[in-house]
């Protein structure tokens, strides 16, 4: 008697998922990983219509994805699968990594504190007047750490304090007092764990650009390189004027003091001439000579 062998065919849903990743992966030449962790449907909708057109938000599930990108044969496939972890969503793009970051940080929102959450900074309960009235709130402060006072039966904050610290869980009770105080510390959004371009791995520290300390950065170099220039006389549109200012002032401080009397350099001998005399004459009266 002959065994009957099952063939399992493969859930309908489940393949069209792993062919749509597999034709986004084919199609973009970039891809980000993104961690969904306290992200909202709001801003998911917010940031694909930031994309719009350069790049497509994903959600799928990270074994799928994974079958998805080994059978689309991408490079170094294994490196970028091995990050595919928690709850994520694959961005495919045609903007590099670093594009990317800055679109997915103008769309992050602060939130306010829950219970269990990691202080992503030191966050700081500014001094001044709190609105809130005198009460048991007070002790909510007090156990904050927090200096405070009553005036007009509201309840002040002395000095600027630290409520926690970077990297602090946050406690039930002092969320509930940041909440109180519209305090809302967290960022959430998209957040890149791991960016892929033409078989490069980046993690997601290396593409979190700081503008503005790349720009302070830049600001630094181009005045750095330009005095550079100006030192050794390298002339371009930029510092020919420089140069030229310096040369001025050099040549005509030479000439007053080799005596060299020209339009320019007339007043400055003259005067240097007569400051001298004066002080000469001033020495001989000093020695009774009239």
């Amino acid at each position: 008697m002959s065994e009957t062998v099952q063939v399992h065919e493969p859930n309908p849903r489940k393949k069209a998922i792993m062919e749509k990743t597999a034709t986004l992966a084919s199609k973009y030449p970039v891809i980000v990983v993104t961690n969904l962790s306290k992200v909202r449907a709001t801003q998911l909708m917010a940031v694909r219509r930031a994309l719009r057109g350069n790049a497509e938000v994903f959600v799928v599930k990270n074994t799928l994805a994974t079958l998805a990108l080994k059978n689309a044969g991408i490079k170094n496939a294994d490196e970028l699968l091995k990050h595919l972890t928690g709850q994520n969503a694959l961005i495919f793009s045609n903007l590099d990594p670093f594009k990317l970051f800055l679109t997915l940080e103008k769309n992050k929102v602060n939130l306010p504190a829950r219970a269990g959450d990691v202080a992503p900074e030191d966050i700081i309960v500014p001094a001044g007047n709190t609105g809130l009235p005198a009460g048991p709130v007070l002790s909510e402060f007090r156990e904050a750490g927090i200096p405070t006072k009553i005036e007009a039966g509201s309840v002040w904050v002395n000095k600027d304090s630290v409520a926690v610290k970077k990297g602090s869980v946050i406690s039930p009770k002092l969320a509930s007092l940041l909440s109180k105080l519209g305090i809302k510390p967290i960022r959430a959004g998209l957040s890149i764990a791991l960016g892929y371009e033409k078989g490069l791995i980046y993690s997601g520290d290396l593409v979190a650009i700081d503008l503005e300390k790349y720009r302070e950065s830049l600001v630094q170099a181009y005045a750095s390189s330009k005095g550079l220039a100006i030192l050794i006389g390298y002339v371009t549109k930029e510092t020919a004027p420089d140069i030229i200012a310096k040369a001025y002032r050099e040549a005509l401080a030479l000439a007053t003091e080799t005596g060299t009397v020209t339009k320019e350099t007339a007043p400055r001998i003259f005067g240097k001439a007569e400051a001298e005399a004066s002080a000469l004459l001033a020495k001989a009266k000093e020695k009774g000579f009239q």
